[in-house]
């Protein structure tokens, strides 16, 4: 049932994307050039608007849509025509009709050559749309001039036509390359976003492990002695309590086993520093922006290298920042400074938010130190600064915190050959 459910999503979607392409196509087809003499042939940006509709949505069937396509704008520009005083049915077939055989003649292109497994190689994309684009044209306007008995274009009129064909089709498959790196860009950044939250946890995870195993050997301690004692009914309940501890070891086991193979397997590729940079600061604009408040992000880098610690800078970074903005009430700036020093990556991070009190300092990467409350006044999980010291330390650097009138600072040093590929 739910795979007929699904289905029919599937086929409503691709419906409604037949129609999107015919009727948007026939609309950018009425922002034209005209390079010949009368409205005989006409470059306008429907070719341009189909094919990169085609692109970025692959249609269910090329033939459909190259069909249904063509009749619509035929359609829509026959209706054109009937705005006019003096509009004859049988001159506007004979002028808009060869139009269809454009769009389909190029659907049917698409469809032989298999225009999936060129997306990747845009030189050959845009070659096949030349070569489609001008066998379409020429065949548009070769039936044309037979319905209009007019003489046929020159070698400089097929020059020109050839000209425009290879300009529109590497238009296109240029801005469809644009679009295609955008999104990917944009899926790296969730994915790290996503891969760095996993790390911190991760961290956290392990800290946790350390505790159940200490809970765990203390439980059964405490079993040993009380059946030394003779205490039968508690040794049983402290046997019961260890086991089931036990238990939960195990299964926390098989998590932070499974986290940390996925960590592991993200932290191998390599990205600039700038990137990732970026990534941090645009993420946190997007934060400060939900939170509603007007901030200002100041980033000054002047060092550049790969890495492939994206995953615990971007952890340490993310929570850094992400609690420079929850710091500033409304309106503020957090400055963003990274710089080399005696064989260190040095970072800065300074906002202008409400600060830490200067008592606080010693014990704000404990575990549970928080300044933030909801709205019912309930605190924070105050593991965050903590999350941080204990990445710092696996990359063997050092945090500091600096508490000024204004804000707060926090100065990082990481050793340069622990970080840098």
């Amino acid at each position: 049932m739910q795979k007929k459910i699904f289905k029919q999503k599937l086929n409503r979607l691709d419906g409604i994307a037949l129609v999107l392409t015919a009727v948007l196509t026939a609309v950018a087809g009425e922002f034209k050039v005209i390079p010949f003499n009368g409205e005989v042939f006409r470059f306008g940006l429907g070719s341009i608007a189909y094919f990169l509709l085609i692109l970025i949505r692959t249609p269910k069937s090329f033939i459909q849509t190259g069909f249904v396509t063509g009749v619509t704008v035929v359609c829509f520009r026959l209706f054109g025509d009937m705005m006019l005083d003096e509009f004859q049915l049988s001159i506007s077939l004979k002028n808009h009709l060869p139009s269809f055989m454009f769009y389909f003649l190029f659907a049917c292109g698409l469809s032989i050559i298999n225009i999936e497994k060129y997306k990747t190689f845009p030189l050959l994309l845009g070659t096949w749309g030349v070569i489609l684009e001008f066998v379409g044209n020429g065949a548009e306007f070769l039936l044309r001039d037979w319905l209009l008995h007019r003489e046929g274009l020159g070698l400089r009129d097929w020059t020109l036509i050839g000209g425009v064909a290879l300009f529109r089709s590497y238009f296109v498959v240029g801005l469809y390359s644009s679009i295609t790196i955008s999104e990917q860009k944009k899926r790296v950044q969730e994915m790290l976003g996503v891969g760095s939250e996993l790390y911190a946890e991760t961290l956290y995870l392990q800290k946790s492990m350390n505790h159940i195993e200490q809970i765990t050997a203390s439980s059964h301690d405490l079993y040993r002695k009380l059946k030394k004692q003779n205490l039968q009914e508690l040794s049983v309940q402290a046997l019961a309590i260890t086991q089931e501890i036990h238990e939960v070891k195990k299964d926390s086991q098989r998590i932070l086993s499974g986290l940390t193979k996925i960590t592991t397997e993200k932290r191998n590729d390599v990205f600039l520093l700038s990137d990732l940079l970026g990534f941090v600061v645009t993420a946190n604009k997007k934060y400060s922006e939900l939170l509603k408040k007007n901030i200002t992000f100041h980033l000054s880098v002047s060092i550049e290298f790969e890495t492939d610690q994206h995953i615990p800078l971007l952890a340490l970074l993310n929570n850094l920042m992400a609690n420079a903005v929850e710091s500033i009430k409304d309106m503020g700036e957090i400055h963003f400074e990274l710089y080399e020093d005696a064989g260190c990556v040095c970072i800065q991070i300074k906002d202008t938010g409400k600060g830490i009190p200067i008592e606080d300092v010693p014990i704000i990467f404990e575990p549970g130190y928080t300044t933030k409350f909801n709205d019912q006044g309930a605190a924070a999980t105050g593991i965050g600064l903590s999350h941080v010291k204990e990445i710092i330390q696996t990359l063997e650097g050092e945090i500091q915190i600096e508490v000024p009138e204004q804000g707060t600072i926090f100065h990082i040093s990481i050793p340069f050959h622990i970080i840098r590929k």
